[in-house]
């Protein structure tokens, strides 16, 4: 294929011979490079910030939790140490390492967010979610960092 030609399929608004008429018929109508909601899930595209003072927006608060758009999220497939209530130094540090690898995570590009098929929210009105970006759960990237624990349906101690 030719530069024009190149230039010319992937460019519906371009010039078309006769010959490129019925490529052209078979364009869809409407097309959406960042779908808001995907066959699999909703995909987000946003930097988050480190959440502080008493309005948030799109931050995050934990390794776990996050807001997005007004919206408190909390990843569904994984537990990280405390930062609120720590019960140790341990704990702390760690939590913090979670809290600021998360940002990272999520700002470093699009992902998805699927909802669980049974549980849409915990007992703390937080939205349950797995976050997944390129097939695989950012919340498995975490835990394979040493900064989460698989979630097993409840808390364990980090100290």
């Amino acid at each position: 294929m030719d530069a024009a030609t190149e230039f010319a399929a992937s460019d519906p608004t371009a010039y078309a011979s006769e010959t490129d008429a019925n490529a052209i018929g078979s364009i869809p109508e409407e097309v959406s490079l960042i779908p808001r909601q995907s066959p699999t899930g909703q995909r987000v595209s946003q930097a988050f910030t480190i959440c502080g003072g008493s309005k948030r927006v799109t931050c995050i608060v934990d390794g776990d939790t996050f807001w997005l758009n007004s919206k408190k999220i909390r990843i569904a497939d994984i537990d990280t140490p405390e930062i609120g209530t720590p019960q140790c130094a341990r704990e702390l540090a760690l939590g913090q390492k979670a809290k600021m690898r998360l940002q990272v995570l999520l700002s470093a590009g699009p992902f998805e967010m699927h909802a669980l098929p049974d549980r849409e929210a915990d007992q703390y009105g937080r939205s349950l979610r797995i976050l997944m970006r390129n097939g695989q759960s950012i919340g498995d990237k975490l835990v394979a960092e040493g900064l989460a624990r698989t979630w097993e349906g409840r808390r364990r101690p980090w100290c």
